[in-house]
């Protein structure tokens, strides 16, 4: 049996790949990570006595215990850094139906909460209605990534308020099913910073 010498094995590592790749361009990057159906969410917040929110399709849970979640949010954006003052969050899950209110939340234009119906939370945060599901939490830690920070909640309170399909986002549109899914308006989405 023959044994390689250490020089003779090949090896691999982090760096190793063509030396003249590129990472992808942000429009290529935004269209290939489009094809990622994901749900809908407006993060709720309160600042200064004032109701702030943002719409978020970057949501996830991260642990069982504790019970952490997470969501992304834009260093661009407004809102977030308005709910990071106040160190406590709802995320409000979107039916299939709400995106009137993806629309309102989703853009930099207007009063997010003028002409809406919506609750105040035992915890003090702005609930809205007919959502499939309420996460309460308080943030738990901040990590920076590139462009966004990735916001870690611990959880208070769960509260499931509806039923139905949830708001569904692929491709730089609502819904998967239809074979013409409604397109995101273009004052909406990438071209305005969710958070």
């Amino acid at each position: 049996m023959a044994v390689e010498s250490a020089e003779s094995v090949p090896t691999s590592g982090p760096d190793d790949g063509p030396v003249d790749a590129a990472p992808p361009a942000p429009p290529e990057f935004r269209r290939a990570m489009g094809m990622f159906a994901s749900g809908v969410t407006v993060v709720t917040g309160v600042d200064d006595g004032e109701p702030v929110g943002f719409a978020c399709q970057s949501f996830a849970s991260v642990s069982l215990e504790p019970p952490l979640v997470l969501f992304c949010a834009d260093h661009n954006g407004r809102t977030w850094p308005r709910i990071r003052r106040s160190g406590r969050f709802c995320v409000n899950v979107l039916a299939e139906d709400q995106v009137d209110v993806c629309d309102r939340f989703g853009s930099s234009r207007g009063k997010k909460f003028d002409g809406l119906d919506w609750d105040t939370s035992r915890w003090g945060l702005p609930a809205l209605r007919d959502v499939l599901l309420r996460v309460h939490a308080d943030v738990y830690d901040v990590h920076v990534a590139g462009d966004h920070d990735v916001v870690v909640g611990r959880v208070l309170e769960l509260e499931s308020a509806g039923e139905g399909h949830p708001m569904i986002f692929y491709r730089g549109r609502f819904g998967i099913d239809e074979p013409r899914p409604r397109l995101v308006p273009n004052l909406w989405g990438w071209g305005d910073h969710w958070g």
